[in-house]
C-alpha cells in the first residue's frame, strides 16, 4: 500500500455518499462546519430508493458506491444515507479499514438522546431503516429508560423530492404518519428525522407535532463527529481557499441538479453533475 505523507493526507477530499439527492441536506452541514474542506459526493440515483431494497442489495450498492469513491482518493467516507448505515456501515469500516467511516444513524441517535434523555422517541424513516430498528438499537444501547416507536414514512420522500415541503397535501400526509404513530397511547416527546430527505419537511413536521415535541436532525450531529474524527486523526485541511466539491449521480443528472438545489441550497445545473457508472 502506498503510504501518503500528512500534507497529501490532510488534502484529500472527503468523500459523501447516498442512495440520491437526500444525503445533500448532510453534506450541507459538513460543508458549513468544515469549509476548508474539499468534497467529492456521488448519488446512486440509478438504483434508489435504498429504502425498499434488500440488505443484501444495500450491502453490495454501498460497496460499490465506497469503491467508486475511494478510486478517487478521499481521506474519510461519510455514508449520508440512513439506511446504508443501518445495514452497511460495519461492513465498510471492515472492508475498507483503514479509512474513517461515518454513518448517520449512530450521531442521529446521540442527539436525540441530548435533547430528551429518557424520552420517548419516534423515528420517521424509510421501510429498510425501520424494518432493520437501527435507531431503535443504538438509542437503547445509549439510553436504557429511553422507549421508542419507529415508523416507515415513504411518501414523505417523494414530498420532499417534489418540493412540497408545506400547503394541504403536505400537511395532511404528515398529520396521516403521525397519527399513525401516536396510536394506542404513544406519546412521543422527539422526532427523529431518520431519512436525509426530511429536513426539508422539518418546519412542517415541527409544526404538525407541537411546540412541546423536539425534532432532531442527525446533519448537524454527523457535521459534528466528522470534524471530531478529522480532528483526531490530525486530517483536517490546512489549506485557507473554499473548499471544493465533486458531484457524480448514476443516473438523471438534470433531475438531481433540479432536486438537489433545494436540498443544498446551492442552485445547481446538469453541467455540475457528473455522470459515472458503478
Amino acid at each position: 500500500m502506498h503510504v501518503m505523507t500528512t500534507t497529501t493526507h490532510t488534502s484529500l477530499p472527503i468523500g459523501v455518499f447516498d442512495s440520491g439527492v437526500g444525503g445533500l441536506t448532510v453534506l450541507k452541514a459538513v460543508r458549513d462546519k468544515l469549509p476548508h474542506e474539499d468534497f467529492i459526493y456521488l448519488g446512486d440515483t440509478a438504483r434508489l430508493p435504498y429504502g425498499t431494497k434488500s440488505p443484501v442489495s444495500i450491502a453490495r450498492y454501498a460497496t460499490q458506491a465506497t469503491e467508486k469513491l475511494q478510486k478517487q482518493g478521499i481521506k474519510m467516507l461519510v455514508v449520508a444515507c440512513n439506511t446504508a448505515s443501518a445495514v452497511a456501515l460495519d461492513a465498510l469500516r471492515k472492508q475498507f479499514h483503514p479509512l474513517p467511516v461515518v454513518g448517520v444513524v449512530e450521531p442521529g441517535a446521540t442527539a436525540a438522546i441530548a435533547a430528551k434523555p429518557g424520552g420517548s422517541h419516534l423515528v420517521l424513516a424509510t421501510e429498510a431503516t425501520v424494518r432493520l430498528h437501527a435507531y431503535s438499537e443504538a438509542i437503547a444501547e445509549r439510553d436504557e429508560n429511553a422507549t421508542i416507536r419507529e415508523q416507515a414514512c415513504e411518501m414523505l420522500v417523494s414530498l420532499a423530492e417534489e418540493g412540497w415541503t408545506d400547503g394541504d397535501i403536505a400537511t395532511a400526509i404528515v398529520e396521516r404518519y403521525l397519527n399513525d404513530a401516536a396510536a394506542e397511547g404513544f406519546a412521543f416527546t422527539s422526532i427523529i428525522l431518520g431519512c436525509t430527505h426530511f429536513p426539508l419537511l422539518r418546519d412542517l413536521i415541527a409544526a404538525v407535532a407541537g411546540s412541546s415535541v423536539v425534532v432532531v436532525d442527525s446533519a448537524s450531529t454527523t457535521a459534528d463527529v466528522v470534524q471530531q474524527r478529522l480532528e483526531k486523526d490530525s486530517a483536517l485541511a490546512t489549506r485557507t481557499r473554499a473548499g471544493s466539491l465533486k458531484l457524480f449521480a448514476t443516473d438523471g443528472v438534470t433531475r438531481f441538479a433540479r432536486v438537489g438545489g433545494q436540498f443544498l441550497g446551492t442552485p445547481l445545473s446538469a453541467n455540475d453533475v457528473q455522470l459515472v457508472d458503478l
